[in-house]
């Protein structure tokens, strides 16, 4: 499978991503993927270690008169996101990861790619195959279930790293470097809310929110894309004007990733069924309107469906969550004062769902203050508990913050202009980078990110740019053959 991705520069590389494709590892199964990889180290004659949690390091002597270089991490998530188009029949726990490339861009079918963070994890097994390169003593720090829960870092073995530089291979721009990034929460809402059974003069619509693109929740939060969950909620408070009653709900698969479809059920008198339907038709075109060109593709419809065997809440429950859906936070809070153009404050309505009276919700609060995240997660506990629910904040990370006097991102600016002929670009990323977490248990460490240029991250159109990979992979190996040289 994938063969073709052989084929491309640098092969090391994209052998390495290869084997990634076809070794399903969506967050919470990597363990597949963490056996073949114990698997090859042995091979290639190197140790390997795991922590409590089953993080994966190995490990990599320096090369012959390197031994008192500095040590380097080098640091990727095994995880990728699992999305997969309406109607694309994929089992991420099984299926391998079909890719082509186009326009000088590698896709996935139908399916988020994985290059995120599987090209930094290539990346990092390239190096430690490469048998050219010059190098100090190397670790590769392997990490768990980074697009869910941050748990890999959260639960990293203290005192388990050597190296005194890290370099995070996890960042999505050509030209660019991180020294920053957001931190966060999860805040969970669950609640139980009251029904009453269908009425003889009811019927049910059935309505249906697709089309839009989706993306990362943190890297595309400012950008014009539609939040199904958002607009969604927004067609059913209108309905509320006939009367409509809250049957179901289901909008948005992950935390972290801007909804693209939402669906829902309501229960309205028959008489106001046409008048619905044609309310539903005006806020498609008012939607689309709305959004432009940024997320063009919204598709909105309502049709008739057979009772439903689910009761509809009542009335008041219903008026009760669907106001308090439509008043949470949701997208740009606010945009920093201190770096120019970065998010400050943001939250996303990544989950909502209703089945048998059954709310849940969950949502990713960032900030770039740690005092932010908590107010944002605060705002939520009280909206939600005026009607009754729990609500519960986990999963929080710090921030990284920045340190523009970093030896290591000086080092990184020179070799990138004498190697490509510019400096890059020095950036603070409102995404959760495991920076954060990794500076908060090894305070020691002088650490960047860097990247290939990926687009479109957790979702189907997610992309990376093939000439990208090979500049990422020239500017990786200079600085760890730079940095053989330090003592």
């Amino acid at each position: 499978m994938n063969a073709h991705l052989e084929a491309l520069a640098p092969n090391l590389v994209w052998r390495h991503f290869r084997t990634l494709c076809n070794t399903p590892r969506p967050s919470g199964h990597e363990a597949a993927l963490v056996a073949t990889l114990e698997a090859w180290a042995d091979a290639q004659g190197l140790t390997h270690d795991r922590d409590a949690f089953g993080n994966l390091r190995l490990c990599k002597p320096a090369s012959p008169g390197c031994e008192q270089a500095p040590g380097v991490v080098l640091q990727g998530h095994l995880d990728m996101v699992a999305q997969a188009n309406t109607g694309h029949d994929h089992d991420f726990t099984r299926d391998p990861i079909s890719t082509y490339v186009k326009e000088g861009w590698l896709h996935a079918d139908g399916t988020t790619l994985g290059a995120d963070n599987g090209l930094g994890v290539a990346a990092i097994l390239a190096v430690l195959e490469d048998p050219e390169l010059t190098h100090g003593p190397l670790e590769a720090l392997f990490t768990l279930e980074e697009e869910t829960s941050m748990g890999g870092a959260l639960n990293l073995a203290e005192n388990w790293l050597e190296g005194t530089l890290l370099l995070n291979l996890d960042s999505e721009d050509r030209g660019q470097v991180y020294i920053g990034c957001a931190g966060g929460a999860d805040v969970v809402v669950d609640a139980q809310l009251p029904s009453a059974g269908l009425l003889e003069e009811e019927q049910v619509l059935s309505l249906a929110l697709t089309g839009l693109k989706g993306g990362h929740s943190g890297v595309d939060v400012h950008k014009p894309l539609g939040n199904a969950n958002r607009l969604l909620v927004r067609v059913l408070r209108a309905l509320e004007t006939f009367d409509a009653r809250l049957i179901s709900y289901q909008g948005g698969t992950l935390r972290n990733a801007i909804p693209r479809e939402a669906f829902a059920q309501v229960a309205l008198p028959a008489d106001d069924v046409e008048a619905a339907l044609a309310t539903v038709a005006s806020l498609e075109r008012t939607l689309k309107t709305e959004l432009g060109s940024g997320d063009s593709g919204l598709v909105l419809t309502a049709k008739r469906t057979a009772p439903a065997e689910i009761e509809p809440l009542t009335r008041d429950a219903s008026a009760m969550l669907l106001a308090a859906m439509h008043a949470a936070p949701c997208g740009v809070e606010r945009m920093s004062a201190d770096v120019p153009g970065v998010v400050e404050t943001s939250n996303n309505l990544g989950v909502l769902s209703l089945e048998a009276g059954r709310f849940h919700l969950c949502a990713l609060v960032r900030s770039l203050h740690d005092s932010a995240t908590a107010a944002m997660a605060d705002r939520f506990q009280a909206l939600f508990g005026l009607m009754g629910a729990r609500v519960k904040v986990e999963n929080g990370y710090p921030g990284w913050a920045p340190n523009p006097e970093s030896g290591l991102l000086a080092m990184f600016k020179q070799r990138h202009a004498a190697l490509l002929g510019r400096e890059p670009e020095v950036k603070v990323i409102h995404a959760g980078l495991e920076c954060g977490i990794l500076g908060s248990k090894y305070p020691h460490l002088d650490m960047i990110s860097f990247g290939p240029l990926i687009r479109g991250a957790h979702s189907p159109n997610e992309r990376v740019e093939l000439d990208s990979v090979v500049e990422f992979w020239d500017m990786l190996r200079a600085m760890i053959e730079e940095l053989a040289t330090k003592r």
